[in-house]
């Protein structure tokens, strides 16, 4: 009941400090995690698990949760919020647990610690980091299952705390480092590792883990899937050895002193011919040696050294994940490292404390002169994570030349209609980062929304052509350019060819790109002749993502001009079933119908529906108008 009564309490201090981003939306890259359309059929789920491209990293498990989560409350993101807090509570919970049954002072301070850390925020505001609370709270409960296992050698401990531990690493393998960890806890609790006691029931552990982690580094540099490889990965040994020297500290003082937190930090320039940069790892082996040299004595600084720094190892640089494109460094990379400084400093608050009074009262006192600016901290940045357009632009004030988030910022002010407001930040993104061809062809859109700006995106487009002629996205917005220009059409057909053989010839003989296929139909339907091709392709695009509307609407379209009317109302009303709120397809729909005997009735209604989503529409009345007089006719 104690126990039950803390954990309530932890469950309590979380949903308030983080009670901002409850109430907020979908942020970046939360789309690609919350469950899409075709996976969320038992089929989907199967393909989760089964299917390496389905999802954007294979973590099954954690994309199952989703999928589940979606089956309970769709896309009403408060449920997803709510389980990420849920899942750090539990995880803070955890956290005390641990350090109580290793028997150390302020282990209850410590969860409290983990509970309001404004570092933690990037993993638990963050709906894609779950991830990082469910990993975590597998790989906890996996630690505590297995130190209760070393003190009774329950067989039953033992599989049990390697079950979680295979379910953290399906949900994220980043806590494949979780052996070595315990191995040092066990060193400095017994000052020694033994073979049969120690690493041999572990060496499974290991066995099953390095394999897994380095699974998914192999999947994140794949070009084919997530693609973390590029001019933006290409650092040397050396390079990457004063990165991995530098990492430690940035973590460290963000653990200590976590001021100036931000979504996306600036990128640093790794310059091995620079005198500086080799002051941090040179800084960073001193304080390992004085530590190994303190070790004699005292084990524990050394102990919470050497966890922080394995806990932290996946992300020191040696293996390239796709976030170092824009940062080498991020909140959430440290969501469990950060035990490493919490745990400690915890027990030496609560013994200093201790040793200066045993009134419970001024125990009390302290622990809140502690937690509560952490806290008001916690929930502060929290309501970063309200909306896409709070957290950029709340980052940009805080990180102004960060490329990505310009140009992350200009995509989401331009898909609601603020392309005026985009241009700038496209223009400050290629302005920062020129050679992003993708930066560069985003700038392409928004000048091409832009009045007047129509041949100033058809040269950035080709001015990216020039330097990446694979391009496919250039290639596919170029041809959009060209087919609004009287006389063009042809060549926009050109221009959707070489995407999808940009495609092809990037990602493999095997990939299309289904967004070609559309608009190459797209534009045959509107060349003399051709509606035959259009058909074709816009068939091949459906293919490949049978729950485009608008491709079954366009597919209607060019059946309707061909005169085949039952294929026509056929693809329409797929259309309307995957999205009802397209008030064009109604009124496509009610012509199609109108034009087959005996079903004026059904175009009648579809042209009602219409009218109902866009009641001012001219061409709806009057189709409503010459509907309705026909009927009437009919009838006398």
């Amino acid at each position: 009941m104690r126990d039950a009564g803390a954990f309530l309490l932890l469950l309590g201090i979380t949903i308030a400090v983080y009670m901002p981003a409850l109430n907020g939306g979908l942020v970046w890259d939360d789309n690609m995690h919350v469950t899409r359309t075709e996976l969320q059929s038992l089929e989907g789920l199967w393909r989760i698990w089964f299917d390496l491209g389905a999802t954007q990293q294979y973590y099954p498990l954690l994309h199952s949760a989703f999928w589940l989560e979606h089956r309970l409350w769709g896309d009403a993101v408060l449920g997803y919020h709510l389980v990420n807090v849920v899942l750090h509570a539990i995880s803070a919970f955890l956290v005390a647990k641990i350090a109580q049954r290793l028997g150390m002072a302020g282990a209850w301070l410590a969860g409290l610690l983990f509970t309001v850390h404004p570092v933690c925020v990037e993993g638990v505001a963050w709906i894609s980091e779950q991830k990082s609370t469910l990993s975590g709270a597998f790989c906890l409960g996996a630690a505590l299952t297995y130190v209760k296992f070393d003190s009774t050698r329950r067989r039953s401990l033992y599989l049990s705390a390697l079950g979680l531990f295979v379910l953290g690493l399906l949900s994220k393998t980043v806590i494949a480092v979780l052996p070595a960890a315990l191995l040092v806890i066990f060193w400095w609790r017994r000052g020694e590792i033994a073979w049969k006691r120690d690493v041999k029931p572990l060496s499974l552990w290991f066995a099953i883990g390095i394999p897994a982690g380095l699974f998914t580094a192999w999947v994140e540099s794949e070009p084919s899937l997530i693609g973390a490889h590029g001019p933006e990965y290409a650092l040397t040994l050396s390079e990457r050895l004063l990165l991995a020297g530098r990492v430690p500290w940035f973590y460290a003082c963000k653990a200590i002193w976590p001021l100036n937190l931000m979504f996306v930090y600036p990128r640093w320039t790794i310059d091995a011919g620079q005198w500086w940069p080799y002051m941090f790892p040179t800084a960073l082996l001193l304080v390992a040696l004085s530590l190994a040299w303190v070790a004699r004595k005292h084990r524990g600084p050394l102990a919470s050294f050497l966890i922080f720094v394995g806990m932290l190892f996946p992300v020191l640089g040696f293996f390239n994940v796709y976030p170092f494109r824009y940062s080498f460094v991020a909140d959430h990379f440290q969501y469990l490292a950060i035990l490493a400084v919490i745990t400690p400093a915890a027990w030496a608050i609560s013994t200093l404390v201790n040793r200066t009074t045993s009134n419970r009262l001024a125990s009390i006192v302290v622990a809140a002169f502690i937690v509560a600016p952490l806290a008001a901290l916690t929930w502060q940045q929290s309501g970063d994570y309200v909306d896409y357009e709070t957290l950029f632009r709340r980052t940009l004030a805080r990180n102004p030349d960060s490329a990505l988030v310009h140009n992350n910022l200009g995509v989401m002010l331009m898909s609601t209609g603020r392309e005026a407001e985009a241009l700038p930040h496209m223009e400050a993104a290629v302005r920062l980062a020129p050679r992003r061809s993708d930066f560069r062809v985003n700038l392409g859109l928004a000048l091409a929304q832009a009045p007047g700006r129509l041949h100033d995106a058809i040269a950035e487009y080709e001015s990216v052509l020039r330097t990446d002629p694979y391009s496919y996205s250039a290639h596919l917005n170029l041809g959009l350019a060209l087919m609004s220009i009287p006389g063009r059409q042809q060549d926009a057909v050109a221009e959707y060819q070489k995407a999808i053989e940009a495609t092809k010839a990037t990602m493999g003989a095997g990939s299309e790109f289904w967004q070609a296929h559309l608009n190459l139909g797209i534009a045959y339907a509107q060349l003399p002749g051709r509606q035959a091709e259009a058909i074709n392709e816009l068939h091949k695009a459906l293919q490949m993502k049978p729950d485009s509307a608008l491709a079954h609407f366009h597919l209607g379209n060019t059946f309707h001009k061909v005169g085949r009317l039952e294929d026509a109302i056929a693809e329409y009303q797929e259309s309307l079933r995957l999205d009802p709120n397209v008030p064009e397809v109604h009124y496509e729909l009610a012509y199609a119908l109108a034009r087959i005997p005996g079903r004026v009735p059904e175009a009648i209604a579809a042209c009602r529906r219409m009218l109902i989503l866009k009641p001012g529409d001219a061409a709806g009345k009057q189709l409503m108008a010459s509907l309705i007089d026909f009927q009437n006719n009919s009838r006398r």
